[in-house]
């Protein structure tokens, strides 16, 4: 073997080292990432050829992650991985984002990378490593590839920027971006930030991007030390140079007129589509020499050939007079209409279009029942807010079947979801669930739904914070040239045709969120400082249109919304209101109707009552209230007998609190059985607690202090009980001996006999004097 291996130090002094040649050999590419205990396999493998016909870049990234790299089996029934799960689909995109601008355009064969984490303790966060895992797989190969890139997630703690913080360090974080990046340039963003200023985003990427550099240059350096810096050879495009300068010179004006006409999307597509038809007509009956197979490929040049006609003149168009495909200015918004309330029955629902793009957003409110359960491989939590996002086929005028959920909906939801989730409340007892279904798409249908999640929010009645919008910007740079135009609210035209994609969302007191992908080289500083101060007038603008159509959100819950009461009771207390078995609790819910859920946290119980009406609400409160109070002494209850015993009667005075009211204290004349009073099980009778003893907690009752005494009433006088250890006087022989302890000073109680004349009692044991304890306990015998 020739194992290779190289480090590179972090910021903080941690490092990180890249193990090649040990394991995985046959693989184009393989390397073996480590950082503290965390450790992840990252291969790469390509086709020889590309599959004919093809003409853009078939990559497709996996990362994923082994339970048992936690020490961790895998839920559900058959126990082993599955499919991926959210959080492994987001990271695979992050790394696809940075990765596949650098293959080269002419590089068509498959290419598969898969990045495996083995190893966690749950310290170092694993998706930060596997952008840099991949690039290093890729150095250790002979795919061509323009340069190393690699990616560090960032976050701003205590006002310091730390570079892939920990787990535990990412709990005091105002700022979460992961960056990828080569040496030189950023490639790609994404994260979310607590209302951060546009400075602060920007400095966090400086941090990135010198945190990044060395880790190019160990890829540069390793791919030297293989041999793998020189790629293999390809060919995977055959060219037409003439049929390529005859499109270029015929189709070009008539593409740079269609770009100035500010057509609308379908109206500019055929247009487009009609200067290509007509070519290949001409161009059809011009060489009827040609076989049909020839044709057909001469056909595919020419739709290649015509795609960089429309991109350049619309790049043109833009940089040389300042002219968008649908008229607009650099900086100008399109058109915005929003409503709120179109649905009846949803608990908050939201239209909001800008231009060709239109979003229908649902919110639904739930109780804690209907949080998500999250069970990752390092994360096994509950989330309380969701949002999930709907692109059908139908959106952009296609007519093709709608299968599942894809990555990309994934993505975009995802974006959404955090530019939103820091302005819903911390303790706000409702699970919240948006849902977007784009119902339009031209451009930037993920800042639609932050828009419309923001309307459909307020109208649900969620106490927001701050209402947030979303903007997406783009660029237009050409390669060699000074001139830019950066432009607010892309098209999806001037997305797929331009050089950047900048979404960011934020209140009017920072930003929440970000996403962006660059495609073109030599992006400096200063234009992505004008990108996001432009990105802040535009936001402010969709802003003031949010706010025009619901001011706040509403006061009062609609009908249909289920109502919630949150409160807290001692921890003590949880297992009292459950019970054995849940038998309290469902019992609480079958006579209330409500749905009662009950959590430990911050060492209190967190408790919540929901129900359709208040009345069901009240019932199940006070019937919880009544479980968790604690019994003063001197109160009076109304309590239920639920045991009758020879000495007296157990009385529940509250839920799950029973109390001992002898038989001496049911009434004031003596007893000689508890049913004397006319008591049953399951009587309801008065009660004064009396004493709550110290020590055992037991409840001491009364119910013959609540009623008059009678009249010339004498109470019987009774000798105070001794304390444990004290020695009580021996009675003289023939005196009665007053009712006592079991013992009496380490002597057995003298059981006493009814005489037949009288009710007098007398001891037969009196005469007889035990000469010690045991003689005592002999005699017991």
């Amino acid at each position: 073997m020739n194992v290779i291996t190289k480090t590179v130090q972090l910021p903080d002094g941690r490092t990180i080292s890249i193990e090649t040649g040990k394991v995985a050999k046959q693989a184009d590419g393989s390397c073996v990432l480590r950082m503290g205990n965390t450790v992840l396999l990252a291969t790469v493998c390509a086709a020889k050829d590309a599959v004919p016909g093809t003409d853009f870049m078939p990559l497709q990234v996996e990362y994923r992650e082994q339970y048992a790299a936690a020490g961790r089996f895998p839920g559900g029934f058959t126990k082993r991985e599955g499919k991926a799960s959210d959080n492994e689909i987001l990271t695979c995109r992050l790394v696809d984002r940075a990765l596949r601008p650098l293959f080269p355009a002419d590089f068509h064969a498959e290419v598969y990378v898969n990045v495996i984490l083995f190893s966690a303790d749950g310290v170092d966060q694993p998706d930060a490593l596997a952008g840099f895992a991949a690039s290093c797989a890729l150095a250790c190969s002979d795919i061509p590839f323009e340069c190393p890139i690699s990616e560090v997630r960032v976050a701003r703690i205590n006002g310091e920027y730390v570079i892939n913080p920990t787990f535990a360090q990412m709990e005091e974080a105002d700022m979460d971006l992961m960056v990828g990046a080569s040496a030189e340039n950023i490639m790609m963003v994404e994260g979310e930030m607590k209302e951060v200023s546009e400075q602060d985003l920007l400095g966090a990427l400086k941090a990135a991007q010198e945190a990044i550099r060395p880790m190019c240059e160990l890829q540069t350096e390793l791919s030297k030390e293989l041999g793998t810096d020189v790629k293999r050879e390809y060919c995977h495009e055959v060219n037409d140079e003439d049929l390529r300068k005859q499109i270029n010179d015929e189709l070009y004006p008539k593409a740079y007129d269609v770009t100035k006409q500010a057509l609308d999307k379908q109206a500019r597509q055929d247009a487009f589509d009609k200067i290509l038809a007509d070519f290949q007509e001409a161009y059809t009956a011009a060489h009827a020499d040609l076989t049909e197979e020839e044709l057909e490929e001469k056909v595919a040049l020419m739709e290649k050939y015509y795609h960089d006609v429309m991109r350049d003149a619309m790049r043109r168009c833009i940089l040389d007079e300042g002219i968008r495909l649908d008229g607009r200015k650099t900086n100008e918004i399109r058109p915005i209409w929003c409503e709120v309330s179109p649905l009846p029955m949803p608990h908050g629902s939201s239209i909001f279009t800008r231009g060709e793009t239109q979003s229908l957003t649902t919110c639904t409110l739930g109780t804690k029942l209907d949080e998500k359960m999250v069970d990752d491989v390092l994360d096994k939590s509950y989330m309380r807010f969701l949002l999930h996002y709907n692109f059908p086929p139908f959106c952009t005028g296609e007519a093709k079947a709608q299968r599942g959920v894809g990555r990309r909906e994934i993505g975009h939801g995802h974006l959404a979801w955090r530019a939103l989730k820091g302005q819903i409340p911390a303790d706000y007892p409702y699970t919240v669930r948006l849902v977007s279904q784009i119902l339009e798409s031209n451009g930037s249908s993920s800042m639609a739904t932050v828009c419309a999640g923001t309307l459909a929010l307020m109208d649900a009645g969620v106490p927001m914070k701050k209402p947030v919008s979303g903007i997406a910007m783009g660029l237009i740079k050409n390669p060699g040239e000074d001139k830019y135009a950066v432009l607010s609210d892309i098209l999806g035209d001037e997305d797929h045709l331009g050089d950047m994609d900048f979404k960011t969302t934020g209140t009017k007191d920072g930003l929440t969120a970000t996403q962006m992908d660059i495609k073109c080289d030599g992006l400096s500083f200063d234009i992505l400082e004008k990108a996001l101060m432009q990105a802040k007038e535009g936001r402010e603008y969709i802003l003031g249109k949010l706010t025009d159509t619901i001011a706040e959100p509403r006061a009062e819950l609609k009908p249909q919304v289920p109502r919630i009461e949150a409160f807290d009771i001692p921890k003590e207390f949880i297992g009292a209101v459950i019970g054995p078995g849940g038998k309290i609790i469902q019992q609480i819910q079958e006579e209330s109707g409500a749905t009662v859920t009950i959590d430990e946290t911050d060492g209190k119980g967190k408790v919540q009552v929901s129900a359709p009406n208040k009345e069901s609400i009240d019932k199940a409160i006070s019937k919880i209230r009544a479980i968790v109070a604690i019994p003063e002494v001197g109160e009076v209850y109304e309590g239920t007998i639920r045991s009758i015993m020879p000495y007296g009667c157990f009385v529940e005075i509250m839920p799950g609190k029973d109390g001992l009211l002898h038989i001496s204290e049911i009434d004031w004349k003596r007893l000689e059985t508890v049913e004397e009073a006319g008591l049953k099980e399951g009587d309801k009778i008065q009660v004064k607690l009396m004493e709550i003893d110290p020590k055992t907690g037991k409840y001491k009752l009364s119910h013959r202090v609540l009623v008059p005494k009678p009249e010339g009433y004498v109470e019987r006088e009774r000798r105070p009980r001794p304390e444990r250890g004290e020695r009580r006087p021996r009675p003289e022989r023939g005196e009665r001996r007053p009712r006592g302890d079991r013992f009496n000073n380490g002597e057995p109680r003298r059981f006493e006999h009814k005489s037949n004349e009288s009710n007098d009692f007398h001891d037969p044991m009196a005469e007889r004097e035990p000469k010690d304890f045991n003689d005592s306990l002999d005699h017991l015998d």
